[in-house]
């Protein structure tokens, strides 16, 4: 690693509007999530109730939201969190180990996040295609930690996860161009997938049996200690459903009067998808009940929104509706990637990762080395299963930036109070102590919790590790001595 000045790089462009910021936001939450979490939502909180997780996730995406909002409006550059961290802890002293850190977590978490796009788009390929589903490989990947117990992870090779590489490959392609552009086809991307979300709805309203929706088990709503563990697990999966009202801030270099821009397209964003989500999976539940899904085929419920279009009109709609999803899956990791490939980039600029993620396009001038980098490790999990995806990507991403950001709002405000905040927090701190308490509600009020919790310790110890042994090579903090040298660390 090495230093980078700014100077010798051309900057990005500040090209993105509110339109286009909001729709980067937008088709980046309503990716595969809510087309192939619905079964496993209720089947987490044993019932219709688990609408409870997806209001409790939307009033957790708007505390959050609000954090972000904040953070984003006053330092809108490349980076996102990345920016923040540093500035909140002290660039040269704790935040640069944080804002390390968080480099270090996205080098694991950003491909999740993308492998997850494109492994459901690869299995709402498998409802036009059955072939696809049709297991070829599959082991169990063992690793025994000393004091933390055994993680694990289960690798599935099927044409599918073909289909998933291939899918990430093309929104390279796509990506490999001027953010002017880029702008542009995500507007398009975004009509397309909110006609597909409305016909859904419409469908599911025009079909909607009241009965079968709110067919709820007895004992649903007592709030006994098996309730609340379902209420985390719902939880966990609607955080992960909503996630991707922050992508703005990652490519706040390249938007439009930024402290405008930013929050209002968080907002919008969150409000909007949010409305969305709610009347959608209840129309499906009003024609698919949760009691069935709970016997389907784990084939069926990768593809439940076909099933339930299928179920009013028939094989064409299903196919339809499949194709649909794939469109909407492959808008996410769009912008998925879009935002991402951001970051490294912005570390590297002041030395703080490779400095090979520093390269811009000379011409069209985005973050290549860093677009082609998050894009090739996505690949490789896309071999993983999609619901150990979302857990340890969730989990991690909890632990090893949204808990740490949403303390650091309140620690700026303090450390600066006399910082320029062209949109300040509502009702602050209410908010960011709510987003806290709800990370961590998440994080230990599920059943086997540790387990993924296992994943993000052994991520942050060996993070820990790379960055001390850095710091001591270059006499950086926390290690007294000379000033950093130019010398390029592994």
């Amino acid at each position: 690693m090495s230093r980078s000045s700014p100077a010798e790089q051309p900057e990005l462009i500040r090209g993105v509007g509110l339109a286009g910021a909001t729709t980067l936001n937008m088709i980046d939450m309503i990716g595969v999530g809510p087309f192939i979490t619905i079964p496993l939502i209720v089947s987490a909180a044993g019932g219709p109730q688990a609408m409870l997780g997806w209001i409790a996730g939307a009033v957790l995406a708007l505390c959050d939201g609000l954090v972000w909002a904040e953070l984003g409006a006053a330092m809108p550059s490349a980076g996102g969190s990345y920016r923040y961290l540093k500035e909140i802890y002290g660039p040269q002293t704790l935040g640069r180990l944080l804002s390390f850190l968080f480099i270090w977590q996205l080098s694991f978490s950003a491909p999740l996040s993308i492998a997850s796009g494109c492994i459901g788009f690869a299995h709402y390929a498998g409802y036009l295609w059955p072939g696809l589903e049709r297991i070829l490989a599959a082991e169990t990947l063992q690793l025994p930690i000393p004091l933390l117990g055994r993680v694990e992870a289960r690798v599935v090779v099927m044409p599918a996860t073909f289909v998933a590489i291939g899918a990430c490959i093309c929104v390279v392609f796509l990506l490999y161009r001027r953010i002017t552009a880029i702008g542009k086809l995500a507007e398009l991307l975004w009509a397309v997938v909110m006609g597909a979300i409305l016909w859904m709805i419409v469908a599911g309203l025009t079909h909607f049996n009241p009965a079968r929706a709110f067919d709820l088990p007895a004992g649903a709503l007592h709030l006994s200690h098996q309730f609340f563990l379902g209420l985390g697990a719902a939880m966990l999966i609607a955080t992960y459903d909503y996630w991707g009202y922050y992508n703005v801030c990652f490519i706040g270099g390249e938007i439009r009067d930024p402290g405008r821009t930013i929050p209002r397209a968080l907002i919008l964003s969150i409000v909007a998808v949010a409305a969305l989500y709610l009347v959608m999976n209840v129309s499906v539940l009003g024609v698919v009940s949760w009691r069935e899904m709970t016997r389907f085929s784990n084939e069926q419920n990768n593809y439940i929104m076909s099933v339930f279009m299928q179920r009013i009109y028939g094989n064409w709609a299903g196919r339809i509706a499949a194709a649909l999803v794939m469109w909407t899956a492959f808008a996410s990791v769009f912008s998925l990637l879009l935002g991402y490939s951001r970051v490294p980039y912005a570390a590297a600029l002041d030395g703080n990762y490779f400095r090979a993620f520093a390269r811009v396009h000379p011409e069209h001038r985005f973050p290549t080395v860093s677009l082609l980098a998050l894009g090739g490790v996505a690949m490789l999990f896309c071999f993983l299963r999609l619901a150990d995806v979302i857990a340890a990507l969730v989990v991690i991403r909890i632990l090893l930036q949204f808990i740490v950001q949403a303390v650091g709002v309140m620690v700026l405000r303090v450390r600066r109070p006399d910082m320029p905040r062209p949109f300040r927090m509502w009702f602050y701190p209410l908010p960011a102590l709510l987003a806290i308490a709800g990370f961590i509600f998440i994080l230990v009020e599920r059943e086997n919790f540790l387990r993924e919790i296992r994943y993000a310790v052994v991520i942050l110890v060996v993070g820990l590790l790379v960055y001390l042994t850095r710091s001591w090579r270059r006499r950086e903090w926390p290690f007294a001595g000379a000033p950093a040298t130019a010398e390029a660390a592994g």
